[in-house]
């Protein structure tokens, strides 16, 4: 039986997901810093495009590993110790089924806001008609990853690390 890297009885690509969730909101806002202070509207671009990238190949392997090597998010837990008692696992699905609604949001915001500033602006990217529109999709997908990540981390936590 194998664990991941932190410490505690997840899988390893439950762990490397964790270590996702705590890397994105920074690496976010980093971008976000470059495109508002210095204008740096190329590496803006480069930033988000790898950020959805590395996302989406994470949360890729990350379901492969847990529909077909674990079957399934509760054998995962069913096999931590002390076992969870059947409160904390309500508790726990409840944390996971929201933090699902974050994460399906962010994905399909984060790939909407993506998809249209690749289409709508020039290359290089500069200001343009789209503007207004990706600025405002831009933060609602940035709070919405922050909102995946908080309640990602909780799910971990109350999962795998509280007693």
């Amino acid at each position: 039986m194998s664990y991941g890297f932190l410490g505690h009885q997840a899988s390893l690509m439950l762990d490397v997901i964790v270590c996702a969730l705590l890397l994105i909101v920074p690496t976010i806002g980093f971008s976000l810093y470059q495109v508002k202070v210095h204008r740096n509207y190329v590496l803006h671009r480069r930033l988000q495009i790898v950020l959805g990238l590395v996302l989406f190949c994470a949360v890729t392997a990350f379901e492969i590993d847990m529909r077909f090597v674990h079957q399934g998010w509760e054998n995962l837990i069913a096999r931590r110790q002390p076992p969870l008692e059947p409160a904390a696992l309500t508790f726990v699905r409840r944390v996971l089924y929201v933090h699902l609604i974050f994460a399906v949001s962010t994905c399909v915001l984060w790939s909407l806001t993506l998809l249209l500033a690749l289409k709508r602006f020039p290359h290089p990217p500069q200001p343009a008609g789209h503007s207004r529109l990706h600025k405002t999709l831009g933060w609602l997908s940035t709070l919405d990853m922050m909102l995946t990540s908080v309640t990602g981390l909780a799910f971990y936590y109350f999962a795998f690390i509280a007693n």
